[in-house]
């Protein structure tokens, strides 16, 4: 005895108590094609999504990146404009050290000239009193009695 469902290619067989359906290439393509179609669409949907929340990601941390070097760059900047305030404190400091160096340079310069002034004025007093010795002791010899002379 053949069933209806025997007629149109199925076959059904009993093994072990578990029933195994066979069935044929062309049920198991349409069925194929079926869930594909039904399926493929939002697949097809869900994929576009992905790929564009995978750009819109890249894109997100180009710019990110993009903050991060801003950022740093920002921080490098008040890091400069530091050392440039704190070169021109220390310019100022020397400009200021200079201009202390200079008037110090010429007091003393003014210093050595005025102490030569003061040894020569000194050795010209010792000199000048040396030669009033000299005379006074000159004088004295002079005044000092000299026996006369017997003629």
């Amino acid at each position: 005895k053949q069933s209806n469902d025997e007629k149109n290619g199925d076959t059904r067989s009993m093994q072990d108590n578990n029933d195994i359906h066979i069935v044929n290439k062309e049920s198991v393509e349409k069925l194929t094609e079926g869930l594909i179609s039904h399926y493929l669409p939002q697949l097809h949907t869900s994929k576009h999504a992905l790929q564009e929340l995978t750009q819109n990601q890249v894109i997100l941390l180009e710019t990110l990146e993009q903050e991060i070097t801003k950022f740093r760059e920002c921080n490098s900047m008040v890091d400069l404009n530091s050392l440039f305030t704190e070169a021109k404190l220390y310019h100022n400091k020397l400009v200021n050290i200079r201009k202390e160096m200079i008037t110090l340079h010429d007091k003393t310069s003014k210093l050595k000239k005025r102490a030569l002034k003061l040894q020569q004025q000194r050795q010209r007093e010792a000199l000048e009193r040396e030669q009033q010795k000299e005379r006074e002791m000159e004088r004295e010899r002079q005044l000092i009695a000299k026996p006369a002379k017997r003629t």
